[in-house]
């Protein structure tokens, strides 16, 4: 069983999101938590909310199933690139400098560990 979630337009460059996504990729749900809630970057909290959401959509989807929290797997984490914000820097002599403020997509998908296996 697996299930995913994505959020998107994150106001933070793709670049700065992976190296905090690379921690946790293939670790179990709660130490990936856990090593999120002891790192400095400011994106984490939005990295946990995304393997939370995705825990609760694997819950929705199988309600009859008893699931044990603590074995389900990050079996994938993706950082995709988002639209690009342009914007204008004013200069000396009237000029203006561009500079981009950049956006990345979430993707997250969380399984049980037989699912992993026969990936």
């Amino acid at each position: 069983m697996e299930a995913r979630a994505v959020r998107k337009y994150i106001r933070s460059s793709p670049r700065k999101m992976r190296r905090v996504v690379n921690v946790v990729r293939g670790e179990t749900v709660a130490d990936a938590v856990h090593a999120l809630t002891f790192m400095p970057q400011a994106v984490t909290s939005t990295v946990v909310k995304t393997i939370q959401s995705a825990v609760h959509n694997l819950i929705d989807q199988n309600p009859d199933e008893r699931l044990d929290e603590e074995s389900l797997i990050v079996q994938e984490i993706r950082v995709d690139e988002g639209p690009r914000f342009k914007r204008f820097r004013p200069s000396s002599r009237g000029r203006a400098h561009p500079y981009k403020k950049r956006l990345c997509h979430l993707t997250v998908v969380v399984g049980t560990p037989d699912d992993a296996d026969e990936l």
